[in-house]
């Protein structure tokens, strides 16, 4: 770059020396033909100075903070894209954990409805089963006392005839005879009861 405004700069300066040739009666001192080789020599001195400070000192220092800078700004992008890439995979395992926690939570619910409904099927069984011995034992008694009651009837209404009649008439009445109408009225009552 210094060496294109170097050339430039003196290309410019010979053009100028070529229009100076015109100039030269109009008393400008810098357009007189005998300084020209003074102005051109400090030129030369001045730009070449110029030339080696910006090439040699200033340029390289520009040059290595622009490659710093650079350097930096493409090591900083280079973090940013693997930082969004941990957080993409973070992300993605994030809602893979919670997937598989909702999965995981959802069997969980489901065995324990399913062992829920097994037990309470169990003990329903189980309850049933109680229900059904007691109303099996309850029939057998109901049964057994209906079997026995005529008989237990029988032998109190005997009894209380035969202490009645005994009370009554003061003499004992036979128990054969008392038997026989008690056994005959209690066949009628029955038959009204149970339609026997």
């Amino acid at each position: 770059m210094i060496k294109k405004i170097f050339f430039q700069s003196i290309f410019l300066s010979f053009l100028f020396f070529m229009e100076a040739f015109a100039a030269e009666s109009g008393g400008m001192p810098q357009l007189n033909p005998e300084f020209w080789v003074s102005q051109i020599f400090w030129l030369i001195i001045t730009f070449g100075i110029l030339y080696v400070v910006l090439s040699k000192l200033i340029l390289p220092k520009i040059s290595a903070n622009l490659e710093t800078r650079k350097s930096q700004i493409l090591e900083n992008i280079e973090a940013a894209e693997k930082k969004r890439k941990e957080s993409e995979q973070k992300i993605e395992e994030y809602e893979k954990i919670v997937h598989d926690s909702k999965n995981e939570a959802k069997n969980y619910f489901k065995q324990a409805r399913e062992k829920v409904l097994k037990d309470i099927g169990v003990k329903k069984e189980a309850l049933d089963k109680e229900i059904d011995e007691e109303v099996n034992k309850a029939e057998i008694e109901i049964k057994t006392f209906r079997d026995n009651a005529p008989e237990k009837i029988r032998k109190i209404a005997e009894e209380t005839s035969s202490d009645l009649l005994q009370q009554l008439i003061g003499a004992e009445v036979n128990s054969s005879s008392i038997s026989a109408i008690v056994e005959d009225l209690s066949r009628k009552k029955m038959d009204e009861y149970y339609g026997n």
